[in-house]
Parts: C-alpha cells; structure tokens; sequence
C-alpha cells in the first residue's frame, strides 16, 4: 500500500489485483500521521540544503572568474585586478598603445607619476609586464598625465595624429616659430609643433615635444594659445610644462612596468625632477643681434677670431670644471652683455667673466681649476667679504669669478685695488637663474637680464665702449672702505 497527501488529507491507494489500483478515503491512524510528518521536514531540509548549495556556488562562480574578467575587485586577494577601471588609467593605456602601435618613443616626465616610482622604484623595476593586481601611479587622480617625444625621432605625425582620432582621442596642436631662425629672414617663419595635449573623456595626455638644441641638451617651448583655440578644452593653467620655455639634460632612459603597462622614465628620476622647478630658458635676442651687427660692424679680424676661440675654450672648460663640483654659476659682467646684446663674446673684453653665489663657495675650487690647467692669478677678499678669484687661461686669456652677496633688499660682488688696498662694492636688484644656449652651451644667466646689464653698464648698454674703467665706470660701482694693512697678505695674494 502506497500514500500521499492532498488537501491536507489522506489518500490510500489499495491493490485490488496485480493490474488494478482502488482508491479508499478515510480517516488517518495514528501511524500515518506521523509518517507525514516526519516526510515534510525530510523536503523542507533537502531543499534548504539545494538551495544554499546553488548559492554558495553562485558566490564562488562570481568571485572567481565574473571578477576577474572585469578587472574590479573588492579586495586585494590574488587575482583581482583594483583601480584599472579608471578613467586616467584607460587613457594613459590607449595612448600607450597608440604611441607603441606608431613607433613614437615617447617617455614619461610627469612629476606626481615619477615622484611616486622613485620611492620605490626598485620594487616598480622588478615587477614584470601584466603581473601587476593594483593601479598605484596612473590612476592617482590627476587632470593631465605628462610624457615627452623627442621630435626628430617622430617618422609620422599625420598617421599618428588620424590613429589618434580613431582611437576616440581628440588632440591639440600647437606650434610657433622656431626662435633660433629668428634672425634670418629667409626662415624665421618656420613654425616647429612645441606641445600636442589629447583629451579622452575628463582626461588628458600632455605630450612635450622636445627639440635637440647644439649644447647637447633638450629644449621645449613655450606653450602660447593661438587664434580661436579653445580655451576650456583643458584646464591648461594646471599644466606642469609650458607655462616659459625649458631645459633639460639629455637623460638615459629605462624601460619599466608601470601599472601593467610598459613606459620608458628617465634612468635618474631624482635629476629630472631636480631639473624641473628650474629649467627656465630664455633665449638669445637673435633679431636685436642682428640689427647691433648691422648699425656697428662685427671684428672679423685675426686676432679678434682668434680671442673669441680662446675664450670659449676657456669658458667651456670652467663650465665642466663647475659642473664637476656641483656649483653654480652664470654669465657675468663682460661676458654677459655680449650675449645679451650681440649673442657673442665681446672681442675686446679680453677675459671670460662668471658669478657664483658665495653660499656655493667650496674649498676645493682653487685646486679643481689647477688641476685643469688653470693655475691661479690672484685672489682677493676673504670668503665673508668681497671674494674674487681670477685663473690665467691659453692665450692670454683670463677667468674671472665674481662671488655674490645677498642682502635684504639687493646683491653684490666686491672688488680690490691691490696697490691702494681699497675696496669697492657692486650693486645689483636680486636676480634668479635661467637657462640659455651661448657658445653651443646650456649656461646659466640672470633671468632679469635688463635689469642685471643696466645695474652694470647703464642705460647706455647697447652702444660699445672699448675703454672702461672697472673702479669709476659702473654706474652701480660704490667706495667700501679699505682692507686694513695687517690684512693685507690675507686679502690681496698675487701669482
């Protein structure tokens, strides 16, 4: 006999024959009851236990394979890929893309990114390419992520920029004159590309183009919107490059993964980020050059080729000299106003002349010039007060170094007649450093450079004067009293 229930009743299924089933109601014994109670809690927990079986299979699918395919995740658990949804990181990967796709060698310069790999930077250097399970430097939240092309390796710029566009990117340009060809006519209009910046969606790259300058090192321009540009395309105002034009040192570059993707860093971040802050360039007044030589004529003479060879030998040479030992230094007096004014050395000056701020001063400076083949001249003043320090050069030729001081409301470099003893004050208005190319060097000159000239030669400056006399002539020159006669061996040494 077989049983079932329905409708909270009992129905009995009796064998009347081997081929013929009867059904028989009644009332339930005792026994029955029972039977169907214990029945429904025997389905109640099969089902529980189907149904929590299915769900913990639902979660263990989701996490394992749903989570992984989509690169999100909740937590930090191998696997999981964190932050690659980002909307910066997806734009840095598609224009790593597209620059790889294009041959482009472009390699990363923006400093929050490069800030962040240098402090750990051999952990960033081991990490191999797709091994990466977190986005720690691209998806830091940021409007623009900066890298740098160095332009003549750039092949297609047409066939990137249509790639680009295909890409979803929507790119600007932008281009001035070339400012070396500033004083030919034939080619001061030639228009060289200075920076492109390509949106994708809220995000943008900043591509710095840098050009190849005679000095041995890279330069870019300065980024001047042109016309009818749009003005709210970016936030340019927050822009790390091209608020003035700017130099750099050549760097030796590395390949790393970053963030799952490969990216060429400069080999020294620390130097590049040094380099950053205060890589101002001004350039030579290529144009105003050209008009002085037209109104005074240029010494073409023998010995006047022959001064010019010296002393950019001469310069040259200090330049390696002070590189070596971490001091800076710039243009000077003479030298300066002949790149100011005529973008060479002044023929008739017969001395290259340098400033360096006496906080730089080292000890070993003497010797590092003697050990060149510089062997020292004189030496006047004491390192606290009027320092200066002249090296006989080829040729005749001689190195001036002025050290300068700063007070509260000025600088100034102290000189010493060394028959009388007296000593003699120059005043400048407070000045910062720059960069410029002169004689195929990345040097040093003061960023304000009209006011620097004129503190020394006047309003006058623009016209030559052959005859100068260095105790009455500067305008900025002032009496400081006299080198007591007991100091004497001290403060004025001849060689």
């Amino acid at each position: 006999m077989c049983y079932g229930t329905l409708e909270n009743k009992i129905i009995f299924l009796s064998k009347k024959d081997d081929t013929n089933w009867v059904t028989l109601k009644g009332q339930p014994s005792e026994h029955h009851r029972l039977m169907s109670r214990i029945n429904k809690n025997v389905i109640l927990a099969l089902l529980t236990l189907t149904s929590s079986a299915f769900l913990l299979f639902q979660l263990y699918y989701y996490k394992h394979y749903i989570s992984a395919k989509n690169g999100a995740g909740v937590s930090k658990s191998k696997g999981n890929r964190i932050g690659f949804d980002s909307t910066q990181w997806r734009a840095v990967k598609k224009f790593v893309m597209l620059t790889s796709s294009q041959n482009v060698p472009v390699f990363l310069i923006d400093p929050l990114i490069l800030e962040l790999i240098n402090k750990d930077l051999e952990q960033v250097k081991n990490i191999s390419h797709g091994s990466t399970s977190e986005c720690k430097f691209f998806c830091v939240p940021r409007d623009f992520t900066a890298f740098a092309l160095r332009y003549h390796l750039w092949k297609n710029e047409e066939g990137w920029f249509r790639t680009a566009e295909n890409m979803g990117f929507q790119c600007l340009k932008v281009e001035s004159k070339d400012p070396r060809l500033d004083g030919i006519d034939s080619l001061s209009g030639t228009e060289i590309p200075l920076h492109y910046i390509c949106r994708l969606a809220n995000h943008a790259i900043h591509l710095v183009v840098f050009h190849e300058r005679s000095g041995n090192y890279l330069w870019h321009g300065h980024l001047r919107l042109k016309g009818r540009v749009d003005r709210k395309f970016v936030p340019f105002r927050k822009l790390q490059f091209g608020r003035y034009p700017g130099a750099f040192d050549r760097p030796e570059l590395q390949q790393i993964t970053v963030d799952g993707l490969e990216v060429l860093i400069p080999k020294d971040p620390v130097h590049f980020l040094e380099e950053i802050p205060h890589s101002r360039f001004i350039e030579c007044r290529y144009k105003e050059a050209r008009a002085f030589f037209q109104q005074y004529l240029d010494d073409n003479t023998v010995e006047a080729m022959a001064f010019r060879k010296s002393a950019k030998e001469l310069l040259q040479l200090a330049a390696r000299t002070l590189k070596k030992l971490g001091v800076r230094f710039w243009l000077s007096s003479g030298t300066c106003l002949g790149w100011y004014r005529q973008c060479n050395i002044i023929p008739y000056s017969k001395d290259v002349d340098l400033g360096i701020f006496i906080q730089d001063y080292k000890s070993d400076i003497i010797s590092a010039f003697q050990d060149v083949g510089l062997p020292l001249k004189h030496k006047f003043g004491k390192v606290e007060d009027s320092l200066e320090l002249s090296f006989q050069g080829k040729d005749d030729v001689k190195l001036d170094i002025f050290f300068f001081y700063e007070e509260t409301d000025h600088m100034w470099n102290g000189g010493t007649q060394a028959k009388t003893g007296k000593k003699f004050k120059y005043l400048f208005p407070k000045f910062t450093l720059c960069w410029t190319e002169f004689v195929d060097m990345k040097i040093h000159v003061p960023c304000e450079t009209t006011d620097y000239i004129e503190a020394n030669y006047g309003k006058t400056w623009k016209i030559p004067v052959k005859t100068w006399d260095w105790k009455r002539s500067p305008p900025n020159v002032r009496p400081n009293g006299v080198w007591p006669i007991s100091e004497w061996d001290e403060v004025i040494q001849l060689y």
